[in-house]
C-alpha cells in the first residue's frame, strides 16, 4: 500500500469534524478559522518504540498513549483539545497493526471531541509525533510561572502505577499477575485530565503534567515561578496496589520520580484553596494536597513532619 493509498484507507474516516476547520485532511496544509476571543494552545509529542513504550505494546494502546501524552500537556494549559496533526514513521505497511493503532487514536479523540486534521507517514523505525492544539477562553490559561511563596501544591489521582508497571517489565519487582493488569492499564491506557484542567483553570496559579516524575516536574515548576517547595511524603497518594508490592520507601520514590502518570500538578493559594477542592468534588474529580511552596528555591520532603533526604530525581533524555 502506498503512502496516499494509506493516508486514505486509515486516516481520512474519523468521527470527529469541527466547524473551525475549514480544510482537513487531504491538502498540503490544513486551514482553521481564527476563533473570537479565544486563545490557542499548541504542544507537540513524540513517542519512539523501545523508549516511550515497550517495544511489545498493543498497537491500540500506542495510539491511545500517543494522544493522551499530547491531551494530557493542553489539560496543563486549563485549555479544551480540539484537534491533532499525526506524523506517523513504520517499518513496514501492517495493515492489522494500522487498523488497532488507528482505533486508539479515533477512540480517544472521539471522547475528548478531538479531530484530526493532517499529518505525514514516513518509513523508518516506529516513532509517533503529534501536534495537539486547543482553545482557551481569551487570555486565560495555566503556566508553570505563576505560584507563589505560600501556595499549596496538589496532584490528581494516584501516583507510581505506571512505573511500578515498568519495573515489573524490566524484571525488577514482581507484581501479582490481576494487579499487574491494572497498573499495565494506567502505562498503556493513560487518562488525560482535562476536565480537571479546565476546572483548576479558575483557581490555579501554575500547573504542569506529570510525565517524567513528580520531582522532576515540581521542579520545573519552582524554576519558572522562582520558589522552593516542601513535599510530604506521607501525603503522596498511592494506590493499594503500590503499597502491597514495594516497601513504602521504594513506593514513595516511585510516586516521586517513575514518570508516565499524566496527572496534573498544580498551586493554589491559600484564598482559593477552598473554592477549588469544592469545584473539584462537584465534578467527581480525586485531588490531594502533597505539600506547599516557599522561598528556599529547593525542593525538600518530609515524613511525619521531620526533615529526610530524597535521592532521587526523574526521566531526563539525554541525562
Amino acid at each position: 500500500m502506498k503512502e496516499f493509498d494509506l493516508i486514505k484507507h486509515f486516516f481520512t474516516k474519523q468521527p470527529v469534524k469541527h466547524k473551525e476547520v475549514v480544510l482537513g485532511i487531504g491538502d498540503d496544509c490544513a486551514v482553521i478559522a481564527p476563533i473570537e476571543n479565544q486563545n490557542i494552545v499548541v504542544t507537540t509529542d513524540t513517542l519512539v518504540a523501545g523508549v516511550h513504550f515497550p517495544l511489545d505494546t498493543s498497537p491500540r494502546a500506542i495510539g491511545h498513549k500517543s494522544v493522551a501524552v499530547n491531551l494530557s500537556d493542553i489539560a496543563a494549559m486549563g485549555a479544551a483539545p480540539s484537534w491533532i496533526s499525526l506524523a506517523l514513521t513504520l517499518p513496514e505497511v501492517d495493515e492489522i497493526w494500522l487498523k488497532e493503532f488507528c482505533a486508539g487514536v479515533f477512540d480517544l479523540c472521539e471522547f475528548y471531541n478531538v479531530e484530526l486534521i493532517g499529518g505525514d507517514t514516513t518509513q523508518g523505525p516506529l516513532s509517533i509525533t503529534i501536534t495537539a492544539q486547543g482553545v482557551t477562553p481569551k487570555d486565560s490559561y495555566l503556566t508553570r510561572s505563576g505560584a507563589s511563596k505560600g501556595d499549596w501544591l496538589y496532584v490528581t489521582g494516584e501516583l507510581g502505577d505506571a512505573a511500578l508497571a515498568l519495573q515489573h517489565i524490566f524484571g525488577n519487582v514482581e507484581v501479582e499477575s490481576n494487579n499487574f493488569t491494572t497498573i499495565k492499564n494506567k502505562l498503556d491506557f493513560p487518562k488525560p485530565r482535562v476536565l480537571a484542567g479546565q476546572i483548576i483553570r479558575e483557581y490555579a496559579s501554575s500547573a504542569i503534567d506529570l510525565s517524567d516524575g513528580l520531582v522532576a516536574d515540581l521542579g520545573h515548576i519552582c524554576q519558572a515561578s522562582n520558589v522552593g517547595a516542601n513535599i510530604a511524603l506521607d501525603a503522596l497518594p498511592l494506590s493499594v496496589i503500590l503499597r502491597d508490592s514495594l516497601l513504602i520507601e521504594d513506593a514513595m520514590n516511585l510516586a516521586l520520580s517513575g514518570g508516565d502518570d499524566y496527572e496534573l500538578l498544580f498551586t493554589v493559594s491559600e484564598d482559593n484553596k477552598i473554592g477549588l477542592e469544592t469545584a473539584l468534588s462537584h465534578a467527581g474529580i480525586s485531588v490531594t494536597c502533597i505539600g506547599q511552596t516557599n522561598a528556599s528555591q529547593t525542593i525538600s520532603t518530609t515524613l511525619n513532619n521531620k526533615s529526610v533526604t530524597i535521592k532521587t530525581t526523574g526521566f531526563e533524555h539525554f541525562a
